[in-house]
């Protein structure tokens, strides 16, 4: 393999060149896991893996409790598909929680505030109820337990990888949280051993071909970890050295895919930029500051073409239109340019149709 074709292999099983699922739940099922701080972003993720799709099926699918939005890894959200939500946070949380120990301390968070703030929130949400960030802070507030200087939000964040909390369906414009166990009554159980094999095959399923090293960035893994993983799930994996790196994909997957130069616009966080640690293959370092614009974290919208990231684009409301701005790295050619704004067309089709 060369890095186009790694890059073509990565179009095709993370399912943006061609798709073969049907539903959101399959699309983030596939991925294992949607990188989802930037709410309408996710959607977007999801939408642009399942043709035809508007951004109210895809909230549906939250609606109807098949994808659920939460911490699983990382100190990140992410959208996971219903099924998977607790064998993902019992695997991956408490490496995390481990690692937040210091600000936590910073914060005066400790045990018995996060075990009274269970206490107030299995109150304020029992039998269904649903509130925006807002009201549950008012609810600490109530039980005189600060939220200012971030405290808020660790104790969501907390409660959430620990599996009391979840979010639920926005209200208006707002995010809404529940209990999980309220939310998402039912999902599958998994052993650690288990639950890392399949943690590891469905991964490179979804984003290979990758390396141990992107895998445990990803997963928020140690390289023991992730090395353990891969023994686990090896009879589902075939590797190839390249340039001494070896790349690992599934053994169902396809093992080369078509050099296609369809253009796509991906959200900023997307998960073909983020799903891995070294991103060289779709994203030229010379370009990287364009992307992510002072090296903050924060990810610009992408235009990929072939599967190079070729410019940034954004989208601004006008009369109720979704107007897409393009700012390509260099002159786009007739083709691209023309395949970009059929792209345009499609994003705009998913925002704004029911």
């Amino acid at each position: 393999m060369n890095a186009r074709q790694i890059a073509s292999l990565r179009m095709a099983n993370q399912q943006i060149e061609s798709s073969a699922c049907t539903t959101p739940s399959e699309v983030v099922g596939h991925l294992t896991a949607v990188q989802a701080q930037d709410y309408r972003g996710a959607l977007w993720s999801i939408g642009l893996r399942l043709p035809g799709s508007t951004v109210a099926q895809v909230e549906r699918a939250i609606a109807e409790r098949t994808i659920v939005r939460t911490w699983p890894m990382r100190g990140t959200l992410h959208f996971v598909a219903a099924v998977d939500v607790r064998w993902m946070l019992r695997l991956l949380t408490p490496r995390v929680i481990r690692g937040t120990a210091g600000r936590e301390r910073q914060l005066e968070l400790d045990e018995a505030v996060f075990a009274r703030s269970s206490k107030v929130f299995e109150r304020a949400l029992r039998d269904g109820a649903v509130l925006t960030r807002p009201e549950m802070y008012d609810a600490l507030e109530r039980a005189r337990i600060s939220t200012a200087s971030q405290r808020g939000i660790h104790i969501l964040l907390r409660l959430s990888q620990q599996g009391l909390l979840c979010f639920a369906s926005h209200k208006g414009n707002q995010p809404s949280f529940a209990l999980l166990d309220e939310w998402i009554p039912a999902s599958r159980t998994l052993e650690r051993v288990e639950a890392l094999a399949e943690l590891t095959a469905r991964y490179f399923r979804g984003h290979g071909p990758a390396t141990v090293r992107d895998f445990a960035w990803w997963a928020g893994l140690t390289l023991a970890e992730a090395r353990a993983g891969i023994a686990a799930a090896a009879q589902e994996l075939a590797s190839e050295t390249v340039r001494g790196v070896e790349y690992l994909v599934s053994r169902d997957g396809p093992a080369v895919a078509a050099a296609k130069r369809a253009v796509h616009l991906l959200p900023g966080f997307d998960e073909y930029l983020l799903g891995y640690t070294d991103r060289s293959v779709a994203l030229d370092p010379a370009h990287a500051s364009s992307v992510v614009p002072g090296n903050n974290g924060m990810f610009m919208p992408t235009i990929v073409a072939g599967g190079r990231v070729v410019g940034t684009w954004k989208a601004v409301a006008t009369n109720g239109n979704a107007t897409v701005k393009f700012a390509p790295f260099g002159a786009l050619s007739a083709r691209d340019a023309s395949a970009a704004a059929a792209a345009a067309k499609r994003y705009g089709r998913f925002v704004l149709r029911d």
